[in-house]
């Protein structure tokens, strides 16, 4: 099995990597998530003349491999810029069920000018499940929406919502709504994470909504959207997780004590291999999940898998990171506590590594062998 990335994932790789790299170092990346916005619209239309906020939309011409090489480098960076809630998780639900018209829309989300949010998980949801408690209800030939959407992330600045609803004879249907502000039946309450992301509250209440392709029982491509969402995260994680260990060598080969480098206690270098380790195991992970949704495998099980193995790793990596550093570690003004916080925000995402592994647990009995 080949692993090497071939030679326009590896362009885009690098291609991301310049982009961010010369746009954000700590501070200015911590004055961006300070403003209003918390992001960069600059930024944004660059990743949109990239082709970034386009991958995923036609399967023949990117995929999952290609959204984990780019999220990969958004989390070495700790990018806030929401390219994977705001573009190709809701872009890629549009692409795949939504009608000719509603399509055309892709278009001007791959170009930055329109952003979207996929308004699914509710209060109580702590795994991803594709049942709601929304509901949607039919008058003649529209059909309105009522419940609570939370967290919706990039919820705040979305112009349109993917809203995912029970339907009235079962099944879980999926709705675009329009969240302008001159839609009195949709109310936002924007809030800012720990991490330094944006997301919302969305109140629905009798919010008008158009089916996104026809309303029958979306489940299945609710399914396989949380599964790819669950993957990319995942990729983020790696991206964070990388550049946080070398934030952390660096440091141990140049802070002194007792008049030597720090990287001069074996003990501290073994920690620090731990940490590779740790960081080796959830690449592969990774990897792994990534390349079955390639191959067109979206198995919830697989992103379970993929998910404790991230949250383990990623904990570790962050926990050393910051011990390692000391008081430093800490602080708002180092980076190594924003890719901690990140990482921690990334494990409470759609379940954390002990929710994913209850979930392992209850499907012990399809396999004949199985190890924790």
């Amino acid at each position: 099995m080949d692993f090497q990335l071939t030679d326009e994932q590896g362009l885009l790789r690098d291609t991301t990597r310049d982009l961010l790299s010369r746009t954000y170092d700590p501070e200015s990346r911590i004055k961006v998530i300070g403003s209003d916005l918390g992001w960069s619209r600059e930024v944004w239309s660059q990743l949109a003349d990239t082709g970034i906020l386009g991958l995923g939309f036609d399967p023949d011409e990117a995929g999952q491999i290609e959204i984990m090489v780019v999220l990969a480098e958004a989390g070495r960076r700790l990018a806030p810029e929401p390219i994977l809630h705001a573009a190709l998780a809701p872009g890629a639900l549009i692409a795949e069920l939504g009608t000719d018209a509603q399509k055309e829309q892709l278009d001007d989300v791959a170009a930055g000018q329109r952003l979207l949010a996929f308004a699914h998980l509710e209060p109580g949801h702590r795994t991803p499940t594709a049942t709601v408690t929304t509901q949607a209800a039919r008058q003649g030939d529209s059909w309105t929406l009522t419940g609570r959407k939370n967290p919706v992330l990039a919820g705040d600045c979305a112009d349109a919502l993917v809203v995912s609803a029970a339907l009235p004879d079962g099944g879980t249907g999926l709705f675009l709504v329009d969240a302008g502000s001159d839609n009195t039946s949709v109310t936002r309450h924007p809030y800012r994470t720990f991490d330094g992301q944006r997301g919302a509250q969305v109140d629905l209440d009798g919010a008008s909504a158009e089916p996104l392709g026809d309303a029958v029982d979306a489940s299945g491509a609710i399914s396989g959207a949380l599964v790819r969402i669950q993957s990319a995260l995942c990729a983020e994680a790696v991206g964070a997780m990388e550049e946080a260990l070398r934030l952390t060598t660096d440091y141990l080969k140049t802070r002194k004590q007792f008049g030597v480098t720090l990287n001069k206690f074996q003990a501290l270098t073994q920690r620090a291999a731990d940490m590779y380790v740790s960081l080796e195991m959830a690449r592969s992970m990774s990897l792994y999940a990534a390349m079955s949704i390639a191959d067109g495998n979206l198995d919830p099980l697989i992103a379970s898998r993929a998910k404790v193995q991230i949250g383990r790793s990623g904990r570790h990596i962050a926990q050393e990171s910051i011990q390692m550093h000391g008081g430093i570690g800490v602080t708002a003004e180092y980076p190594v506590s924003h890719y901690a916080a990140r990482l921690t925000a990334i494990e409470h995402t759609l379940g954390t590594s002990g929710d994913h592994m209850h979930n392992l647990i209850d499907h012990l009995g399809d396999y004949d062998l199985a190890r924790l």
